[in-house]
C-alpha cells in the first residue's frame, strides 16, 4: 500500500531549525510514524552536526499491541516508554544491539515509533552503532541540547509505503501482520 506524505503546518519550531516538537510527537503512533519518513533524524557529535534522512520506521501502538513493550505492563526497562511524547526509548536487545525509539501519544501511555533505518543504513541495531546511540539517551527528550533531535525536511511530500514490522512472530498472527512499518519510496512528483 502507497500513500503520500506532508508533514502537518504548526508542529515544529521554525525558530530552532525546524526542529520536530513535542506537539509532532503528542499524536498517534502510526500517525507519527507515517510523517516521520522523509524527516530527519539529527546528530550533534565531535565531528560536528548530521542529518540522516529517515526510510523506515515502525509504529508501536500501546497496551493493546501484543508487539508493543508496553503490553506486558511497566516495568524498569519500559519506564521511559511511560513517558512524555517526545522522549527517547532505548533498549538493549540480544544482547548486541540498542534499538532507538520516539515515545508518541501522551504521558502514561505506552506508544512509541522504532526507528529502522536512515539514508544509507538499514536496520536498527545498525543506525545505532552508527550514530553511537546507547542508553545515553533514554528518556531523554528528542531535542538539540540532547544531541539527538528530529527535524522537518521542508516542503517536500514523499512516496510511502506499508507492510507489516519486521521480527514480532511473537504477537501472533494478527499483530505480527499489521502493516505498522513504513518506508520511504522516493520523493514524489
Amino acid at each position: 500500500m502507497a500513500f503520500y506524505c506532508q508533514v502537518p503546518s504548526g508542529i515544529y519550531n521554525a525558530v530552532v531549525a525546524k526542529v520536530l516538537s513535542k506537539k509532532f510527537f503528542a499524536r498517534p503512533a502510526l500517525k507519527v510514524a507515517k510523517d516521520l519518513v522523509g524527516n530527519y533524524l539529527v546528530q550533534r557529535s565531535k565531528e560536528g552536526i548530521r542529518r540522516y534522512k529517515i526510510t523506515e520506521v515502525e509504529a508501536y501502538t500501546g497496551p493493546h499491541d501484543l508487539a508493543c513493550h508496553g503490553a506486558r505492563g511497566l516495568t524498569a526497562r519500559t519506564k521511559a516508554l511511560f513517558g512524555e511524547p517526545g522522549h527517547f526509548y532505548v533498549y538493549f536487545v540480544y544482547g548486541m544491539y540498542h534499538m532507538l525509539n520516539i515515545v508518541t501519544e501522551k504521558n502514561g501511555y505506552p506508544a512509541a515509533v522504532l526507528i529502522r533505518g536512515v539514508e544509507g543504513i538499514s536496520g536498527p541495531g545498525r543506525v545505532t552503532k552508527k550514530l553511537s546511540i546507547d542508553k545515553r539517551f533514554n528518556a531523554k527528550r528528542a531535542r538539540p541540547v540532547a544531541g539527538l533531535w528530529f527535524e522537518y525536511n521542508g516542503s517536500q511530500i514523499f512516496k510511502i509505503s506499508r507492510m507489516p514490522r519486521i521480527g514480532v512472530q511473537y504477537a501472533g498472527p494478527v499483530w505480527s501482520a499489521k502493516p505498522y512499518r513504513f518506508l520511504l519510496n522516493s520523493p514524489a512528483h
